[in-house]
């Protein structure tokens, strides 16, 4: 038996609610602005604004602006980003290292702790692939 921590717990479904907004764009595994926003507990303009002010923190492999094409596409295959059909801009599409780099810039309470459950979440996946076990 295989016994968890409420930490080791915790991460687990926030990874999972993470899980459930990843989108597969240009080949790459992001999330919208909008649902990263969200899992951070701010605006998305909020998070635009403080990626905009740390760009140097932000290499073009961390994030990159949908086209119009890739917005249709993103507002027709995800009911919850249909608002998105009416907003004038183009909306942002964060790598995995792009969204924790996010978490780095914002000082939300609910970016920080995400960042925690992530990197948490990580580190116990790669262990027990190193080792074959969970533990």
């Amino acid at each position: 038996m295989t016994l968890r921590s409420p930490m080791a717990t915790q991460a687990a479904a926030s990874v999972a609610a993470v899980e459930n907004h990843i989108q597969t764009l240009r080949g790459q595994r992001v999330l919208q602005d909008a649902d990263l926003a969200g899992l951070y507990g701010v605006d998305t303009k909020v998070l635009n604004q403080a990626v905009k002010r740390n760009k140097d923190r932000f290499p073009l492999d961390f994030m990159f602006q949908l086209t119009t094409d890739e917005k249709a596409e993103v507002v027709t295959n995800c009911d919850h980003l249909a608002k998105l059909k009416f907003s004038k801009s183009l909306p942002f599409a964060f790598t995995e290292h792009g969204a924790i780099q996010a978490a780095n810039v914002l000082s939300s309470p609910e970016a920080v702790q995400m960042r925690n459950e992530i990197f948490y979440s990580d580190f116990l996946s790669s262990r027990s692939n190193r080792n074959g076990s969970n533990t």
